[in-house]
């Protein structure tokens, strides 16, 4: 028997930080967001995010490689994205994403983060934010590959 507890923060924006995402329309993405992780092994514990990005906190099953799991949830809902909102129908996410493992310990608090995103972001760009995280989690990186 196998015992885990994969928690992650996975941040992703939308293909060249467009703001693409208006408010009326980022609480369904969300919703839908979190159901494309309940049927794909995951446990959503927050989604959340800003015209430009979308930000998650979930349980992650072992059985399932990260970059599978993020690629999956971006192709779904960009899907159900171009079919429920046909005036978005060029939308799309940007290649890649960020991860960062989460500590049970400090898993309130980044459920927290996600569930704020818009108040954050009154003060803060996405690219402040994820330069942020990046060196918090001691992750180097080009700035180049940011834009």
């Amino acid at each position: 028997m196998s015992y885990t507890n994969l928690i992650y923060h996975i941040v992703f924006s939308t293909k060249e930080r467009r703001e693409m995402i208006d408010a009326e329309r980022i609480e369904r993405i969300c919703k839908y967001t979190a159901g494309i992780i309940l049927n794909h092994e995951g446990t959503p514990l927050a989604v959340n995010g800003v015209s430009d990005h979308l930000h998650i906190a979930a349980i992650v099953e072992p059985t399932i490689a990260l970059s599978q799991f993020v690629g999956t949830v971006k192709s779904n809902c960009s899907k159900w994205i171009h079919n429920t909102f046909h005036d978005m129908r060029d939308f799309s996410w940007q290649d890649g994403y960020s991860a960062f493992s989460v500590s049970s310990s400090v898993k309130d608090s980044v459920v927290s983060y996600i569930q704020n995103q818009e108040s954050h972001h009154r003060k803060m760009s996405y690219m402040d934010e994820l330069i942020q995280l990046l060196q918090k989690h001691g992750i180097e990186y080009d700035p180049e590959y940011l834009r």
